[in-house]
């Protein structure tokens, strides 16, 4: 594989991981939605408020990663999706703030209105952050993205019928996720209730998912004619294997084997990613800019690629354990040390 390639793959797994942990981050603002009024929902937002606190900010390492590689190793990539896509990707980065600040006020908050009003503010942009991520990623697979500066629709680009479908599909694949790992979480706590809540919102959220993800094949068809030979083809066995992973984790929910569960899920919706990946490869902006094209000088490539595999024996064993130190079962009363 040549350096462009390594750093391709690299990038995608960084976007994966971005989508895993960063999604569920979302779905968690979802739910937050969704748990009712203040006293009702106050257990599932204190569940989703300790699930998401500890690691809210590692999440987007891997959005800043993403960034920085494509902007590195493929500039006229990066500056064609940016100059033609800068409505949504501006909306991103509101939500990104806003959900973040929202977040962090809504906890300092000592009002119920302030509450409430923080509340939304994090639970509105929770949904549309990863709605108009979706609708970018809806663009560029169906080639609306041509190469050059703003040399695509600045609207038509990322509100068309395959960048909805994705929209929507993101929001759902997030809420799912988020569901989905809350239980695990709920259980851990010693709630059984509470996992059960999020189970029964797991299986429904899976399946109206999966109704647009059905949907959307037939959108794709039309729509994108060229993204959709390419998931029949050659991607089509990532498109079976997200398929029935997804049915395995609503098994795995109905049985209550959420360990299980929240494997299935993501393996369900990292088979969409790169089953979007294999279908387009090599190209990386449709219909012909490939990957030998649109890379960097050859410079660039090998000094970012010695980065890259340097940063991550620093990083990736970080965030590892960093994650396995939470979900790490909470200490009892017995072994509780006293504050120093």
């Amino acid at each position: 594989m040549t350096a462009a390639q390594w750093l391709l793959l690299f990038s995608w797994a960084g976007l994966t991981l971005y989508a895993l942990f960063g999604g569920a981050d979302f779905g968690g603002g979802f739910w937050d939605a969704l748990a009712g009024g203040a006293r009702r929902g106050r257990a599932q937002r204190e569940l989703i408020e300790h699930s998401i606190g500890p690691v809210w900010e590692a999440n987007h390492v891997w959005l800043i990663f993403v960034l920085v590689m494509f902007w590195t190793c493929f500039p006229g990539v990066f500056a064609s999706v940016c100059s033609t896509l800068y409505i949504p990707l501006t909306l991103v980065a509101i939500g990104i703030i806003a959900r973040g600040a929202a977040f962090a006020f809504r906890k300092a908050s000592t009002e119920l209105w302030q509450q409430r009003l923080f509340g939304g503010a994090f639970a509105l942009s929770s949904v549309l952050t990863p709605f108009f991520l979706g609708t970018i990623a809806g663009g560029v697979a169906s080639g609306r993205v041509p190469y050059g500066l703003a040399a695509g629709g600045i609207v038509t680009s990322w509100w068309n019928a395959t960048s909805l479908m994705a929209g929507a599909l993101a929001v759902g694949a997030t809420a799912y996720l988020a569901a989905v790992y809350l239980t695990a979480d709920a259980r851990r706590g010693g709630d059984p209730g509470l996992a059960d809540v999020f189970r029964r919102r797991g299986l429904w959220t899976a399946a109206v998912t999966g109704v647009v993800a059905i949907l959307g094949i037939f959108v794709v068809r039309v729509d994108a004619p060229s993204l959709y030979t390419g998931l029949t083809g050659r991607a089509l066995p990532l498109v079976v294997v997200s398929g029935v992973a997804g049915l395995a984790s609503m098994v795995a929910l109905a049985f209550r084997r959420y360990a299980l569960a929240r494997v299935t899920a993501a393996l369900a919706v990292a088979a969409v990613l790169w089953g979007w990946a294999v279908a387009q490869y090599p190209v990386m902006l449709p219909p012909g800019v490939t990957v030998p094209e649109a890379a960097a000088d050859p410079a660039v490539l090998h000094a970012t690629l010695g980065t890259v595999i340097a940063g991550m024996v620093l990083l990736v064993p970080s965030l590892l354990w960093l994650y396995v130190l939470f979900q790490r079962p909470a200490p009892g009363p017995s072994s509780k040390t006293t504050d120093r």
